[in-house]
């Protein structure tokens, strides 16, 4: 499921910044390349694990500098699936689709603050 009413596509920033404030805010840099990264963060609810993702992109650089310059993509949200996976089409509990809001919008205030 996208979340629509993110608002953290587009933003820009540079790995660094990116790095620090996404740990702070408890997301991981999972999986990576040189030019694209994703970004996870997980929500545990009595109905299984939810897992809160959003993909960057450079727009100049590599993800091996620091100072690369990166924009974000949409954030979407998914049910963890056995062995591994994610499914999008599941519904999402309204307590861990407030929570994921909530920390995209906390991401999007340190990213523009």
């Amino acid at each position: 499921m996208i979340i629509q009413d993110a608002n953290v596509k587009g933003l820009k920033t540079d790995l660094y910044h990116l790095d620090q404030t996404a740990e702070k805010l408890g997301f991981v840099r999972w999986q990576w390349e040189y030019y694209r990264a994703t970004y996870d963060a997980k929500f545990v609810d009595s109905t299984g694990d939810y897992y809160l993702r959003f993909n960057v992109r450079a727009t100049s650089g590599k993800l091996e500098n620091p100072e690369t310059e990166l924009v974000l993509e949409d954030a979407y949200i998914g049910r963890a699936t056995f062995p591994h996976g994610l499914d999008y089409s599941s519904e999402v509990p309204a307590n861990i689709l407030k929570a994921a809001r909530q920390k995209l919008a906390d991401l999007r205030k340190a990213l523009n603050g």
